[in-house]
């Protein structure tokens, strides 16, 4: 089973730009499809973006679609977010997670802190 851990999360002002890295170990990365989630202080977690196991297909909420690019690396395990014209409502904790499929991810990273400042 793979494991995912996070990184690139950090404090940033609004309009400006971050990217975020999932880094996964294990062998059987490539036939993960691969998501990004997010919480904010007293909200639920909800979905970001995902991208298939080959990469050519992905999917974004609303809010966020024009502004945020999820790709992967399967040669590297590596899986990115990149986020730019970060508005304050983006503000959360920004957790990667996979699965066998588009509806189940079963692994989770510890997630990264993403803070937009006004």
């Amino acid at each position: 089973q793979v494991q995912l851990v996070e990184s690139g999360g950090g404090l940033v002002q609004a309009g400006g730009s971050l990217r975020l890295t999932c880094a996964a170990s294990g062998r059987t990365f490539s036939t993960y499809r691969v998501g990004w989630f997010r919480q904010a202080p007293g909200k639920e977690r909800e979905f970001v973006a995902s991208i298939s196991r080959s990469g050519t297909v992905t999917h974004y909420v609303d809010s966020v679609k024009g502004r945020f690019i999820i790709s992967r690396e399967n040669a590297k395990n590596m899986v990115y977010l990149q986020m730019n014209s970060l508005k304050v409502e983006d503000t959360a904790i920004y957790y990667c997670a996979a699965g066998p499929d588009i509806l189940t991810y079963d692994v989770w990273g510890q997630g990264t802190q993403v803070t937009v400042s006004s």
